[in-house]
């Protein structure tokens, strides 16, 4: 079986560096590099995410950092250092800090592609452009749905 993947290694704090609505992000593994079958986004200053649904990824959190509620339907889950938590595609799911500002994690997503959102976002910002415009149109190209809670 041949592949055209490259085998690659990352330390602590290496990745490709995303900013956004005061946040840090490292992308730790892309469509790019992984084929499309995940991708990994570690949240270094992560935000209180609401209440929103994918309708073209599953997300994987692992907590490296912190201590955070992750809702999922109707149902809160407290995740700490080495927990996990799965929201599939088409679930509602929102994420919070228990202290804000504080804690990190990775998102692991699969297909591999959400990665570009946060880029995009990153990248809009630096520009000058208009987030609230930016993050609506963000949302609609990558199938992300914002609820009520």
């Amino acid at each position: 079986m041949k592949t055209t993947l490259a085998a690659y290694s990352l330390e602590a704090g290496e990745g490709e560096r995303l900013h956004f609505s005061g946040a840090d992000f490292l992308v730790k593994a892309s469509a790019d590099t992984t084929g499309g079958a995940f991708s990994v986004v570690e949240e270094i200053d992560p935000l209180d995410t609401p209440l929103h649904c994918h309708a073209n990824e599953d997300e994987l959190f692992y907590v490296i950092e912190g201590e955070h509620v992750f809702r999922c339907r109707d149902r809160d889950f407290r995740v700490g250092p080495g927990g996990t938590m799965f929201a599939p595609r088409g679930v509602p799911h929102a994420h919070r800090r228990i202290v804000p500002r504080t804690g990190r994690f990775l998102t692991i997503t699969s297909p591999a592609g959400f990665e570009r959102f946060f880029r995009d976002l990153s990248q809009a910002e630096a520009s000058g452009a208009s987030m609230p415009e930016v993050y609506a149109a963000m949302s609609r190209k990558y199938g992300i749905k914002w609820l009520k809670d």
